[in-house]
């Protein structure tokens, strides 16, 4: 276990303590967040969110929640005059980025995965992107966003995923080196970064998410993968009573 394993609470360290020192890592990292998006993924994680979106489908009557939403891309994709759109983020500073880049239409909601401020069977739908893994406890969120959803309401989870054979060498070596330089040049701190790719590198993989889902209680559970695995699409719904 490394020492930014201990630092970050891979190891025995208080959940509670842990959501602080994560909320810290993106109150940091908020007023350059987007861009640092675009450089690591060469503006890929814009198709990807687009996709995403597509997939979440939203429609006329819908309240949509976008857990872990941040600066409210994603929302902003969802979002409609017809329909409620909200995010929801534990992270105030990332909330407020997104305000400032003019998506003040939203609804924003202070909230984390395993308290979320909504009655049960609230919600149409609730997508999560790049945020599940970052939560203290993810089974227990998983079992939070099946309380909120209407039966018959889907979740679905944009994350990074394992990439395939041929090509994981040489992603890893990019995560590993390039995106900590760019944390520090563009952002200014590395720390956070380094943060970030030790939780992409320990997050489940495929099927190993299809599992926890199914435990969680979703039905229909399904994954879509995304430029090579690196990136995957995860759907499940509640069950109808």
């Amino acid at each position: 276990m490394s020492d930014l394993s201990r630092s970050f609470g891979y190891q025995a360290v208080d959940p509670a303590e842990r959501e602080r020192r994560i909320r810290r890592v993106f109150d940091t990292v908020a007023p350059r967040y987007d861009l640092m998006n675009d450089l690591m993924s060469m503006g890929t994680h814009r198709l990807w969110k687009r996709a995403f979106a597509r997939m979440a489908a939203a429609r006329a009557g819908q309240v949509i929640v976008d857990l872990a939403g941040g600066t409210g891309d994603i929302a902003a994709l969802m979002a409609g005059p017809d329909r409620l759109v909200a995010v929801c983020d534990p992270s105030v500073a990332m909330m407020a980025a997104g305000r400032r880049r003019g998506r003040a239409a939203l609804a924003w909601l202070a909230g984390a995965g395993e308290r979320l401020p909504f009655a049960d069977d609230s919600v149409d739908t609730l997508t999560i992107s790049f945020g599940i893994r970052n939560v203290t406890d993810m089974p227990a969120a998983l079992v939070e966003i099946r309380r909120v959803l209407k039966p018959g309401g889907r979740f679905l989870c944009l994350e990074f995923s394992r990439a395939w054979a041929p090509i994981r060498p040489f992603y890893n070596a990019f995560s590993f080196t390039v995106i900590p330089r760019l944390g520090a040049w563009v952002a200014r701190a590395p720390e956070a970064y380094n943060y970030l790719i030790e939780s992409i590198r320990r997050f489940p993989d495929q099927e190993e998410m299809k599992a926890i889902m199914e435990r969680a209680g979703f039905a229909d559970v399904r994954y879509r993968n995304l430029t090579f695995g690196i990136a995957c699409i995860h759907v499940g719904a509640k069950a109808r009573a």
